[in-house]
């Protein structure tokens, strides 16, 4: 017998999408979108190097996350091989939301967005929303999906106009200076006559980047939440503002809010759409621990024991920069962060069974681009691009390890098929859609992948791989490092079929091949310089 989604997905492939009304069982979705997390750092990719705390190359089993949530959702669902973003976060997040790659909404790399001119005749960031005017939340609201976005933003704009029905993030933007809760929080401050840069904590000067604390005592604002103004700083309430505290951690507060969310949506009898843009994995200041030197703070102690997680309640002490964690934080580290990850994705499972919706929810994980120190940044080989990616939907017939080949721009077509809801055929995306492949006996997804850095351009097939410097790879094999792939050098010395493919890559690039010529939006005078990018491997913002 059919499950429901097995029904509803029959119908879209065969109908070419239906209206809403007619697929009362169209699946839920929740997209985990985790920051800065390369596919070497899970265990189920099998590398056999991973980051330090330090980050530093690793096989010490000390730094090696350990993922059972996610390992039982890749036997149960699948897990790909090849899955790649762009290099850092800009980008990456325009290609998921848009399902385009730069050439069209030009969003090149974290400091190397397009610009446009506004209505008041202002050259500024080109936002998504009027590059591309359909876009996931988009996708989902059409088909009468309730949307909701947590954690993370870094977008350009009016946070309202991205799709999304309401939202929980940590924080929207740099801009968002008027938190009266919190003082874990950077400002530019005159000292001895020089804009410094001060933790307002404990009023020292600081050799870092601007940021908020999105981890502990976090700044959370809210859109759109029923009973407050359209945009609102958390905590809301009397009750709220009682709890709130050293021992609030942001990553808990996102995940409460959608929960509550989805609660309603479940008694409304609609369908959901979850866009959960987590911090975890990015480096952040560490509040509790100024003067440490590792990227990644510690998180609330979690333990796997007997097929369940046990958290302990944080139990944090202090004032201006002097804490105790009292043991209820553990020590820094990303692979703490992917743990973390780890028991939200056992959360989210274990709700879903309580809400009895289990059987009609499509689960994603992946991933923005590669880990800070080693990938992020980074157009060497796929060091920056790949990503992990963790599949579960009722009914799909693809379980397990998927030699496939998967963009983070596959994910606005993906959904929009799995909601039933057709993509305008003078629309243009890039991506192309999973529900093929993951409901049916297709072997294979699509034919290369293709990332970006700036003009730096990165693209692969199964058997050859040209890197962001015009370095051509052999990765018809995989190392046991993911990335020590054979430098091809001598076209002579490989099969046919490798430089059947190098020519075939070499004639998709210059469509996208636009940085130099068309950077910015339509209309918009040419540059006279190009932006200066970052330094590989900068740790910023991102």
């Amino acid at each position: 017998m059919r499950n429901p989604v097995q029904i509803m997905l029959l119908a879209a492939l065969s109908l070419g999408g239906v209206s809403a009304a007619a697929q009362p069982s169209r699946p839920n979705v929740i997209l985990i979108f985790a920051d800065d997390i390369s596919a070497r750092e899970l265990p189920v990719y099998g590398s056999s190097v991973w980051t330090d705390p330090w980050s530093k190359d690793s096989s010490d089993p000390r730094f090696r996350a350990r993922t059972p949530a996610l390992d039982r959702l890749a036997e149960e669902g699948c897990w790909i091989t090849n899955a790649w973003a762009s290099t850092v976060c800009s980008p990456s997040r325009a290609m998921m939301m848009t399902g385009r790659y730069a050439h069209l909404h030009k969003w090149w790399d974290n400091k190397d967005k397009g610009n446009y001119r506004n209505t008041d005749g202002r050259l500024t960031t080109w936002p998504l929303y009027e590059s591309s005017p359909l876009q996931l939340g988009h996708v989902a609201q059409r088909a009468g999906y309730a949307t909701y976005w947590a954690g993370k933003t870094q977008m350009a704009g009016d946070l309202t106009r991205f799709g999304f029905d309401e939202g929980c993030f940590t924080p929207g933007n740099l801009s968002d200076r008027d938190n009266p809760y919190t003082d874990f929080k950077m400002e530019m401050k005159p000292v001895n006559g020089k804009k410094v840069l001060v933790n307002s904590d404990t009023g020292e000067p600081l050799d870092t980047y601007l940021q908020h604390g999105w981890y502990w005592n976090p700044h959370v604002r809210l859109m759109n939440q029923p009973g407050s103004p359209k945009f609102c700083w958390w905590p809301n309430t009397e009750e709220s503002r009682e709890q709130f505290g050293l021992n609030t951690y942001g990553p808990d507060v996102e995940l409460d809010f959608v929960f509550e969310f989805m609660e309603r949506q479940q008694d409304a009898g609609k369908p959901f759409f979850i866009y959960h843009t987590s911090h975890l994995g990015h480096d952040a200041f560490d509040w509790f621990n100024p003067d440490s030197d590792s990227k990644w703070p510690g998180t609330p102690v979690i333990e796997w024991k007997d097929g369940r997680y046990f958290r302990t309640e944080p139990h944090v002490t202090g004032d201006k920069g002097d804490y105790d964690t009292h043991g209820t934080v553990t020590g820094p580290g990303v692979h703490n962060h992917i743990n973390y990850l780890d028991y939200q994705v056992w959360q989210y499972r274990k709700k879903l069974a309580e809400l009895g919706i289990a059987d009609n929810t499509v689960l994603i994980f992946c991933a923005d681009n590669g880990t800070s120190g080693y990938g992020k940044h980074n157009a060497d080989r796929q060091k920056g691009t790949h990503v992990p990616l963790i599949m579960y939907a009722p009914g799909m017939t693809k379980h397990g390890r998927q030699d496939v080949l998967v963009n983070m721009s596959d994910f606005l077509p993906t959904l929009a098929e799995l909601a039933g809801t057709p993509i305008p055929e003078d629309y243009e995306i890039n991506g192309e859609s999973l529900v093929p492949f993951l409901f049916s006996e297709k072997s294979e997804h699509r034919d290369w992948i293709y990332g970006y850095q700036g003009n730096k351009q990165i693209i692969r097939g199964r058997h050859v791989l040209r890197d962001g410097f015009g370095k051509w790879w052999d990765v018809s094999t995989s190392p046991e490092n993911l990335i020590s792939f054979p430098r091809i050098d001598d076209w002579t010395a490989v099969s046919d079929a490798h430089r059947k493919e190098r020519d075939a890559l070499k004639a998709i690039l210059p469509r996208f091949d636009l940085h130099a010529s068309a950077p910015d939006a339509p209309g918009v005078p040419a540059r006279k310089t190009q932006p200066v990018l970052p330094k590989q491997n900068a740790s910023r913002n991102g």
